[in-house]
């Protein structure tokens, strides 16, 4: 009887925010699941290179913090050195003798390290000898065996002609990616942190690595998860289907938010991520309703689609980061809050 009167009834925002939740209870456990399993593994990642080809400074660079000891010199480094921050982090860096310092590249250990690094950085000297014999055979060896390779050009602050360099190491092997950076001026240190993360991230040990990286370079590296999911997003926004995208971009924003909270050390319950996502995205309902209806527009109802589910989940991530910057507590309204700033923003740059 109550229904016929409507008492009864649940409303459009009601229903929504009951399908929500269920689609969130589904996903948040295997998103949670996923990344506390990640956060078990152990990641190796193995510097390869001449002494004094500026292993150590772009590692303490990478990290924003020294870690490792500067300066070696030849003869020195004659044994596989393995560097953890503190004795029980699951991330270890490994530095291996010079490809010319001692004769350590064909032993089984130093073999060991190479085939199952998750990340190698080759090590190039712009200021030296790029590309030795040695050099590039060595390398050669290595690559055939494990392709997670980077090759990093170091001092590239000393030298004039850097474009015949890196030109030159290019046609000589062909295959991984280039980065030429300085230590000493952060030249590319970002864009060389951002393809070690993008490595890690094919094995989901990423969210390990970023641990141990400098409080300070926190801002960076959530800049480019947010911008990531939020291209993702935008991506299942598209697909012309209403409701295809809710569950897969339900799992990219809870994924997002558990990133974050890992990155700022920061504790987010289910239920506390539950509440953040749910009412956002009811708060927005007419927004959400819209995308799924636009969706019925060939063409024109994707692109619609796309741009909304994108500028959603950078809200929702730029606000997120925000409050854990600010040491704030994140609250739905406080979320909406910034979400309802940042689409005026958004809108108002169009």
């Amino acid at each position: 009887m109550d229904d016929f009167f409507g008492e009864g009834l649940e409303t459009n925002e009601q229903k929504r925010k009951r399908k929500l939740e269920e689609v969130f209870d589904q996903s948040f456990e295997s998103e949670r699941r996923d990344f506390n399993q990640s956060l078990e593994q152990e990641v190796t990642v193995a510097l390869i290179g001449d002494v004094n080809a500026g292993k150590s400074s772009t590692l303490n660079a990478i990290l924003g913090r020294e870690v490792a000891t500067v300066g070696a010199k030849p003869g020195e480094t004659t044994r596989i050195d393995q560097i953890r921050q503190h004795p029980e982090d699951k991330v270890v860096f490994v530095d291996t003798p010079g490809l010319n310092d001692a004769n350590s590249l064909n032993s089984d250990t130093t073999w060991k390290f190479y085939q199952s690094a998750d990340v190698i950085l080759y090590f190039l000297n712009a200021a030296g000898t790029v590309l030795s014999e040695t050099e590039t055979k060595n390398f050669k060896k290595i690559y055939a065996h494990n392709k997670n390779i980077v090759i990093v050009v170091t001092k590239i602050d000393a030298t004039n002609d850097l474009a015949t360099i890196l030109s030159h190491i290019e046609s000589k092997l062909p295959g991984p990616k280039v980065v030429p950076v300085s230590a000493m001026d952060g030249t590319n240190i970002d864009r060389l942190r951002r393809e070690v993360l993008d490595i890690l991230k094919k094995f989901n040990k990423d969210n390990l690595f970023v641990r141990e990286i400098d409080p300070a370079l926190r801002g960076k590296i959530a800049n480019n998860w947010i911008v990531g999911a939020g291209t993702a997003a935008g991506a299942i926004g598209a697909v012309p289907f209403p409701g295809a995208d809710i569950i897969p971009l339900t799992s990219i924003q809870i994924g997002l938010m558990l990133k974050l909270s890992n990155l700022y050390e920061r504790n987010l319950s289910k239920e506390s991520a539950k509440e953040l996502l749910v009412v956002t995205i009811v708060g927005n309902s007419g927004k959400t309703a819209f995308r799924q209806l636009a969706k019925m527009v060939p063409g024109y109802g994707a692109v619609i689609g796309a741009g909304i589910a994108s500028t959603a989940t950078l809200a929702l991530g730029y606000g997120t980061k925000y409050a854990y910057e600010n040491k704030l507590e994140l609250t739905p309204e406080s979320l909406m809050g910034f979400i309802k700033q940042f689409r005026k923003k958004s809108d108002g740059a169009k």
